[in-house]
């Protein structure tokens, strides 16, 4: 798996990650979704980078303008709920993609630190043949990105596939490599310590689903 960490060097990133761990920020729940699509824009730009291309020609009042566009079909596909403000930041720099959606939740049977990951909700477009953008803010232990990609890739084949997170713990990043085909990229903005005892990524910022849309029962 090729991984790409893209917040190493200072930038406008940073700043925005800044705000989003910060406690004294995270009460304005509409600022830490609109700093999510923001960051989400950010690295849009930066995988956009990585996409296929091609030559066109365009007409303008005066003339003929050679230049390229994105070759590539692309489907965005978030893990809810958590992910929705990143993937409006992807949707706003990829407005011609398709949109695809999972939820994936951590389920403690024995009401202990011990879970597996449901997945249940899915509104999937067809990914035959195309790039998939698989978008979710926190990578911790890395099994909800794993239970999601095997429901993706069950009856179908994509061309390639993207997974796009904020912010990453080393065990989760460990887990995908084991896991995943090696075809895969992982695009992260910012690399953290460790998983604590719970599984929370450290220092991390807390549950993005909740700070962007409030506590769950």
């Amino acid at each position: 798996m090729k991984i790409h960490y893209i917040s190493r060097n200072n930038s406008v990133l940073n700043h925005f990650l800044g705000q989003i761990r910060n406690v004294n920020v995270q009460n304005d729940s509409m600022r830490f979704r609109r700093n999510i699509e923001r960051i989400g824009e950010i690295m849009a730009y930066e995988l956009s980078k990585d996409l296929s291309y091609k030559n066109i020609e365009i007409q303008t009042p005066l003339g003929i303008k050679k230049t390229t566009e994105i070759e590539s079909d692309l489907v965005l596909c978030s893990i809810l709920r958590a992910g929705l403000p990143l993937h409006n930041g992807f949707l706003n720099y990829f407005d011609h993609a398709e949109n695809s959606f999972v939820s994936a939740c951590r389920y403690h049977p024995n009401n202990d630190d011990a879970f597996e990951i449901l997945v249940e909700y899915q509104a999937l477009s067809n990914i035959n043949d195309k790039t998939v953008l698989l978008l979710d803010p926190m990578l911790a232990t890395g099994q909800s990105i794993v239970a999601v990609h095997e429901k993706l890739v069950q009856n179908a084949t994509p061309k390639e596939i993207h997974i796009v997170v904020v912010i990453a713990a080393p065990e989760g990043i460990a887990f995908l490599e084991k896991s995943l085909p090696e075809n895969c990229h992982l695009w992260v903005a910012s690399l953290d310590e460790k998983l604590n005892e719970k599984n929370y990524i450290v220092p991390g910022l807390g549950d993005a689903g909740d700070l962007a849309y409030g506590s769950k029962l």
